[in-house]
Order: C-alpha cells, then structure tokens, then sequence
C-alpha cells in the first residue's frame, strides 16, 4: 500500500509539472541572445520556474525594477517583443557613480542588438516622484534581489515608497513577483541590515502596508545549504566570492544565496 501510494503521488506530481511546463519560457530562456555566463546561473536563478510561478506570459505587460546588467532582459525582451510589453525600470538618467555607469552599460547592450527595439526603458528609486510605467498598465511587477539595496539605503520608508510606485504600476489584480535574498527568522535579533539578507516576515508585512495581498510563495529558489551568517554578508558567496581564495571552495560548495520567493497582488478593488 505504501509503494503505492507513493507511485501515485509521483505520477500526480509529474503530471502537475507537465501540466505547468510552458514552452515560451523555456524557448525565452534558450534564446541565442543569451551569453552563457548568464545561463551559468540558471541553477540558481531557475527562471523558467520563476517566471512561471510569476504568471508571466508573451502578452504580459512586465516592468522589471533595476534590470542591472540585463540579466532577466536577456529572457523578457524576447519573450515580450511580439505580444506583450518590457519596461525595464532603471537608474534614473539623472544617476552618478556606480547608477549612472550601470544605466549607460544597459542603455549600451539594447543599442547593439536590434532584438532589444521594444524594450522601453523608464526609471526607478525608492523615492517619490518616479513614474516605471502608466498607472495601472502593468500585468506583472518583478524585482529581483534589491529590498537590500533599499533597505540599507533608507529603511522601511524607501521600501514602502518601493512598494507604492509598484502598486501603482500595476493593474487591479496585477501580480507583484519578489525575489530576495533570505533571513532566517531564528536571525532577527542579530545584526542583519548590512549582510543583504532580509527577512521574510518584514517583506510581507511592508507589502501589505503598501496596499499588496500575499497571494503564496515559493521555495523554488531555496538553498538549505545558505547559513546567511557569513562574514561579507551574502556577498561571501558566489558569484561575488567577495573574500577572495579565502574558503572558496566551502562558499562554492554552498552556492548562491537562498532566495524567498513571493507572490503578491493588487486587489481588485
């Protein structure tokens, strides 16, 4: 009975997966627009999964929120170009330093391919008086691994002036997908707010604030080997490698960061 049991709920779990695959995202993820230092990461970013759970498809309206290198450009422009819409939400144009040379590297990318011609690029801070799309005209709202940057930068004020704008961004019944680089509950009390880990618990409560419904979550990008207590912070681990040869191979045996992954919507009304 118990071989049994467990031969049926594979098989329902096979046939939920197959029932789940979708061939666009896989076919956005193979693109030839890709450069394989980026697909490298896909056993730790897994964004077939990660989109899907996001509910992205060909027609969605996308905003992703400070794309960076074009990480995810390489997979949504694609994947968007004929049906749907990618705002990649940026450093404003008004950036200096480190914003302002990542903004022109991303300006630079799109300009060499002509693949990139429908991708619109707005801006985003966590401060008032920034517009990443038309009110109420995006599908889906997706930031991947940046509640620290703002958090470190202006506490749970910028991330709730974060939230506000995606709020608005966003149609009645618009998803908000987060992805970030996770606390430990047990790690509250220590003193996290350098280390790039963010608790679970506050993302949600801070969303919430914001106007969101906690719709579910994910542990598709979890990684149970992640202690988050080391000595650079995540940046410890790859692909930083932030210390150097200094126990490499412990930090590349752990891998990437664990992840929360976590879905949120817009109300209806």
């Amino acid at each position: 009975m118990f071989r049994l049991s467990r031969i049926v709920t594979l098989t329902a779990l096979l046939v939920s997966v197959a029932a789940t695959a979708n061939p666009a995202l896989e076919q956005a993820v193979n693109n030839p627009l890709r450069s394989a230092e980026f697909s490298q990461r896909d056993q730790y970013r897994n964004p077939v999964a990660t989109l899907s759970f996001f509910e992205v498809t060909p027609q969605s309206t996308v905003v992703e929120i400070s794309p960076g290198a074009g990480w995810y450009t390489e997979i949504l422009a694609p994947l968007l170009a004929a049906e749907g819409k990618y705002y990649a939400a940026h450093f404003p144009a008004t950036a200096t330093g480190f914003g302002q040379r990542s903004r022109a590297a991303f300006l630079e990318k799109l300009a060499a391919n002509p693949a990139y011609s429908k991708v619109e690029v707005t801006e985003f801070a966590p401060t008032p008086g920034i517009s990443i799309a038309p009110a109420g005209s995006a599908d889906v709202v997706l930031t991947f691994r940046n509640l620290h940057n703002w958090y470190m930068a202006g506490g749970e004020e910028a991330m709730l002036t974060a939230f506000s704008h995606f709020y608005t961004a966003l149609k009645p019944g618009g998803v908000l997908g987060v992805v970030e680089h996770r606390l430990p509950e047990a790690q509250l009390e220590t003193d996290w707010t350098r280390t790039g880990y963010m608790p679970q618990s506050l993302t949600i409560t801070l969303a919430e604030q914001a106007g969101f419904v906690f719709d579910s979550s994910s542990e598709i990008n979890a990684n149970p080997k992640d202690t988050a207590d080391h000595p650079s912070g995540v940046w410890t681990l790859p692909p930083s490698l932030r210390l150097g040869e200094q126990d490499k191979e412990k930090y590349l045996a752990i891998g990437e960061s664990d992840r929360m992954t976590l879905k949120f919507r817009k109300p209806l009304n």
